[in-house]
């Protein structure tokens, strides 16, 4: 008989500090009945208290008790084993999570979520909770990248103890089906009781690998109201649904779930952006942890080359577990101490410089900005690779990011202008990747909110090379700087900010050179026509 959980108030959590409303959780209820769900869990059960969150993150009897619960419809709460291993005795802290016995209170299931290191420790707690009549699973996590005696030896231990259910997740999203079933395989050889799964959805595999699960013999399966979840979120619940419904040759009513769908959680996904995509996709490929990924795309400060280099720098050094320091360092990818061996000064000292963005305002303005070129002699610097104007009128470039870097190497080694980049702080595959290259080594650290123009090095407040640019600019003692293509972003855009603050931050500076902003620009810059320089 297989048990089709909802998981959905407590792993979609993650994303709105489990603070659903009660409006929500009536409609939530009567959907998973209506859908054929047998058990929802309603969210953790924990003793920590650091910032607001909602009532699911503790779901304490009280709370439940002011629930309608439909007939039919089994409540379970997920603890955290750290928290059963932690400074509190175990059998102090099973106390005040579970102050009453299952008889008198709401709570059929408990589950435990623990990590490998944490199984052994945590084992006992499930004797604990038996003994008060509850229904007791235990969900492993991270077990995909474990050997066959690892997993036998896990699944061995738990044999000691009388467990309803022994689940594994695929923590990282990174497992296929035929994975996913070899771990059941190496299991059973052990543990003969039931077995769950818990599925995450980087590769887009998390439906397939529950169905290929259930062939297997697995009996619990878990599923989120459309995958709502940590990082890339889960199966979805309206799919596994639909599919256990056919295994079971029993007929359910969907509608209540579509309605709940799009009266809150389809407006919830558009808002929160749970749900697969390429980053969480390479993160799965890479065992890398999906709340790196999370993270990082609700926060303006990381574009697109900022996420792909931090999970570059993730797969080399290792991503398994989330460190909010361990993000803030590979976004911060130049090795080491700040240092270079080229100064600015020897092209820029006393000079007018052009500094060429990336925007369309280039293209749009060529003929003006060639004229202006071979009328007043400033010097060229183009960002990256922008080429809307004729080559042979750029004098420097400009490229710091190293994934940029990599993906436009082969550019780079093309243009015949020697490229001005922290070169000796670059990763060795960005350094081989300009061998042939002629490269000005100017060093670069990142510091928030922080302009430095050292001789050979600077430090700028992001790794945006339009950043780095203006600290070159600084370093050389250039006399002024007119800008073209930096047309800006809309208003609603988080770069635009970002940009705005980047432009504040280097004006107020005491070596900032004035900027003028030649083409269209939504950047509060002194603006003047490129027509009439």
């Amino acid at each position: 008989m297989i048990k089709l959980l909802d998981c959905t108030l407590r792993d979609g959590g993650y994303y709105n500090n489990w603070d659903f409303s009660e409006n929500l959780i009536h409609e939530y209820l009567v959907a998973m009945q209506t859908a054929g769900i047998d058990v929802v869990e309603l969210g953790l059960r924990s003793l920590k208290n650091n910032g607001f969150k909602g009532p699911c993150a503790f779901t304490t009897d009280e709370f439940l008790q002011g629930l309608t619960i439909p007939s039919g419809l089994a409540v379970g709460v997920m603890i955290n084993g750290s928290e059963l291993v932690s400074d509190i005795p175990q059998v102090q802290a099973l106390e005040r999570l579970f102050p009453n016995s299952a008889e008198n209170s709401p709570v059929e299931l408990v589950r435990i979520a623990c990590h490998v290191h944490e199984f052994a420790a945590s084992l006992p707690a499930v004797t604990w909770l038996k003994e008060r009549g509850y229904k007791v699973g235990f969900n492993l996590m991270q077990v995909a990248d474990r050997t066959e005696a690892e997993v036998k030896a896990l699944a061995r231990e738990a044999k000691s103890y009388p467990l309803d259910a022994l689940y594994f997740a695929d923590s990282m999203g990174s497992m296929n089906p035929d994975q996913a079933a070899q771990i059941i395989q190496w299991m059973r050889t052990e543990w003969k009781g039931p077995m769950g799964i818990h599925t995450h959805d980087n590769l887009g595999l998390a439906l397939s690998n529950t169905l290929r699960a259930i062939d297997e013999g697995v009996t619990w399966v878990d599923a989120t109201v459309t995958g709502m979840g940590r990082g890339p979120g889960n199966a979805r619940t309206e799919e596994l649904a639909i599919e256990l419904a056919e295994r079971r040759d029993k007929q359910v009513s969907m509608v209540p779930l579509m309605a709940l769908l799009r009266k809150h959680f389809k407006p919830m996904q558009e808002h929160y952006g749970w749900g697969t995509n390429p980053y969480y996709y390479l993160a799965g490929k890479y065992g890398i942890h999906p709340t790196y990924i999370q993270e990082m795309l609700s926060d303006s400060r990381y574009d697109e080359e900022d996420v792909l280099a931090v999970i570059e720098h993730l797969r080399v050094e290792g991503g398994k577990k989330f460190s909010l320091n361990t993000l803030d360092a590979a976004r911060h990818f130049y090795r080491g101490e700040a240092k270079g061996n080229w100064s600015p000064k020897q092209a820029f000292e006393g000079r007018d410089v052009l500094l060429l963005g990336t925007g369309p305002g280039v293209a749009r303005h060529r003929k003006a900005l060639e004229r202006y070129i071979k009328q007043e002699k400033p010097l060229v610097v183009a960002l990256n690779t922008q080429s809307a104007i004729d080559a042979e009128l750029i004098d420097l470039r400009v490229a710091c990011h190293p994934v940029r870097l990599l993906a436009d190497c082969e550019a780079h080694t093309k243009l015949p202008q020697p490229l001005i980049t922290p070169l000796s702080m670059l990763p060795a595959d960005v350094r081989a990747s300009l061998a042939d290259k002629e490269v000005l080594d100017y060093g670069l650290k990142v510091e928030p909110n922080t302009f430095m123009f050292g001789e050979t090095f600077c430090a700028a407040p992001t790794s945006l090379v339009v950043a780095y640019a203006l600290a070159v600019v600084s370093s050389g003692n250039a006399n002024k700087v007119a800008m073209a293509g930096f047309d800006g972003y809309g208003a609603d855009d988080p770069r635009s900010q970002e940009m705005h603050q980047l432009f504040e931050q280097y004006l107020a500076t005491e070596q900032a050179v004035n900027l003028v902003a030649v083409t269209p620009t939504r950047y509060g810059l002194h603006a003047e026509s490129v027509y009439a320089l």
